[in-house]
């Protein structure tokens, strides 16, 4: 019995054992084929012969209609070998090879660049001095494909080349300040190259080995890819690439005319919020950065801010009316200065007598003592929630990288004149978005979507990914969105643009509105005779398709809104004339000024 035991227990030993030699024979097997898989065949691939990147593209930049707004192309280095130079080698030139010195391979070679023979012959000398062993010397960067097809027909042994990927922006400053731009090591710095670096455009890189032979040149038939590159996706940008080109061009020649610091054209479509436009100077050229002051590089409708003024009024005038406080015929009694508590001073621009003006009226004339007789008549905290549900005070559904949010506090934190100011567009601060995102609101029935500059990542299969929501939300009625725009007609017919020759669009019912926003001077006052003006529209009224806003910073030969009237008046022609949106067929609205 002990025996039969004992041969049972040597037995389950023996069972044990080779279950303990198998498991760390799984394990071992494991460990080398899974979790140092990728270590291992790269060390295998740098025994079997030299590694090298295989670099992944990065992914072109384009506008809606494909054209190439960035792109990356390969570009050279050659890398001579000084040690195998010091002998005549043999080089093919027109087709037939002989054996030469480096001289005078040298001469071929720079006889492609443009270079001397020196430059050639220089560093592979420096570099035998030091070391006559010596296998690198670099003797000619960034050269295209065309000049690498000639040095490479020159079969050169000891000449080797390795390509690597440039961006480029054929259309320069087109678009420059939302482009963005890469680095001298390749990486996104700014704009959409930056917010759509790793969910699109970067591409990831492979690797190849190959041998090379006791001279130094790779053996043919010897590389081998150990791992595919993959290039990044197309992103696909919401711009009109013409009318892009077409304001950025008329900024040129305004901006300076007017003395003015800088100007901005934004075009926005009413229907789902696409940026059509997105045009600013200065502007930024990407191929260029050295030349490119790094505050030029701001993408100033997401990254400055400013008071609004008058062009918020018609925000103030949309929370009225679709609370039911005021109608576009509401009448009040307006003097050109209210004082209506200690410490409250409201002013309208010019002096003026005593005038009897409808709701439609106050923002024609852009009265700030109307307006803020009407707005505070409202709760604050619902005034401010209905401008937050504008979008005042919070950064957009771009995600721009570097946006900021504005200034825009909420009523706890106002004194008495800031509750005033806030109707009519000071005590706050905002952005270009913002305010589009609002008036898309105002124009689209009264519905605001989501503002998009790209329309998303088109892959290499095809897919489209990354792409934005255009959920819209009710801010204010339809009936309301329709009355708004129906005052804001009389601002072309009635308004400071009406002192302008030819301000009006024939065949089209245009509802604008101006804007001439002091500059704070920091003390909380505001700097005497500066200011920044704007002009914002909508066409056509009966049909809203396309909301276009011109601001200027600051010009000093006209100082009034009447500086961004013309170019108001350029950009929205060109833009219905572009999109050959179709004329109004329905009458005015023609809302009393006054009563």
């Amino acid at each position: 019995m002990t025996t039969v035991r004992s041969h049972r227990r040597r037995a389950a030993f023996a069972i044990a054992a080779v279950v303990v030699v198998v498991v760390v024979f799984v394990v071992r097997l494991v460990d080398l084929q899974v979790v140092r898989a990728d270590a291992l065949d790269r060390q295998a691939a740098e025994r079997r012969g030299n590694v090298s990147t295989i670099e992944g593209s990065r992914g072109s930049i384009v506008a809606e209609d494909g054209t190439v707004l960035a792109r990356s192309v390969t570009r050279y280095d050659f890398i001579a070998t000084p040690k195998f130079t010091t002998k005549p080698s043999n080089i093919t030139i027109d087709g037939k090879t002989k054996k030469v010195s480096l001289d005078v391979a040298a001469a071929a070679i720079a006889k492609i660049t443009g270079q001397t023979p020196s430059d050639i012959t220089s560093p592979i000398q420096a570099a035998l001095a030091k070391n006559k062993d010596s296998m690198y010397a670099p003797i000619v960067k960034g050269v295209d494909v065309a000049t690498y097809q000639k040095l490479t027909a020159l079969q050169i042994p000891w000449l080797d080349s390795t390509s690597h990927q440039v961006r480029v922006y054929p259309n320069g400053a087109v678009a420059g300040n939302i482009l963005g731009f890469l680095n001298g090591q390749g990486k996104p710095q700014a704009g959409l190259e930056d917010e759509y670096d790793k969910t699109c455009l970067a591409g990831n890189n492979g690797e190849e080995t190959y041998q090379v032979g006791a001279d130094g040149v790779t053996i043919p038939g010897s590389t081998k890819v150990q791992k595919a590159a993959k290039d990044g996706g197309e992103l696909v940008t919401t711009i009109d690439p013409d009318l892009q080109w077409f304001a950025q061009d008329e900024l040129a020649k305004v901006v300076p005319q007017l003395g003015a610091q800088f100007g901005m054209i934004s075009v926005v479509s009413v229907k789902d919020g696409k940026i059509r436009v997105a045009a600013q100077y200065p502007s930024a050229d990407p191929n260029n950065l050295d030349a490119t002051p790094v505050a030029d590089w701001d993408a100033m409708m997401f990254q400055d801010t400013y008071e609004p003024g008058s062009i918020f009024k018609p925000l103030t005038a949309a929370a009225l009316i679709d609370t039911g406080r005021a109608s576009p015929t509401s009448q009040l009694v307006v003097p050109d200065t209210l004082s209506p508590q200690k410490g409250v001073f409201v002013s309208d621009d010019e002096t003026h007598p005593v005038q009897h003006l409808t709701l439609t009226g106050v923002l024609t004339e852009s009265s700030n003592v109307g307006m803020s007789e009407l707005g505070t008549s409202m709760p604050d905290q619902e005034r401010y929630d209905f401008m937050k549900k504008f979008g005042i005070g919070s950064k957009t559904a771009v995600g721009f990288p570097g946006e900021v949010g504005g200034y825009f506090t909420s009523p706890s934190s106002w004194d008495a004149q800031t509750r005033y100011a806030t109707t009519f567009g000071q005590g706050l601060s905002i952005t270009q978005a913002q305010m589009l995102g609002a008036y898309q609101a105002i124009a689209n029935g009264g519905v605001k979507i989501p503002l998009s500059l790209v329309q998303g990542c088109k892959q290499a299969d095809g897919k489209m990914t990354d792409v934005p929501s255009t959920k819209g939300t009710r801010v204010v009625s339809a009936q309301t969105s329709q009355e708004i725009l129906g005052m804001l007609e009389n601002v072309l017919k009635g308004g400071p643009l009406s002192t302008l020759p030819n301000t009006e669009i024939p065949g089209y019912l245009v509802a604008a509105k101006t804007g001439t926003a002091q500059e704070p001077d920091g003390s909380g006052g505001y700097r005497k005779g500066s200011y920044y003006v704007s002009v914002m529209g909508v066409a056509p009224v009966d049909n809203p398709q396309y909301l276009v806003s011109v601001n200027i910073g600051f010009p000093t030969t006209i100082t009034s809104s009447l500086a961004a009237g013309p170019l108001f008046k350029t950009m929205m022609s060109q833009v219905l004339k572009a999109f050959r949106v179709q004329p109004s067929t329905a009458p005015p609205a023609n809302y009393p000024d006054t009563y």
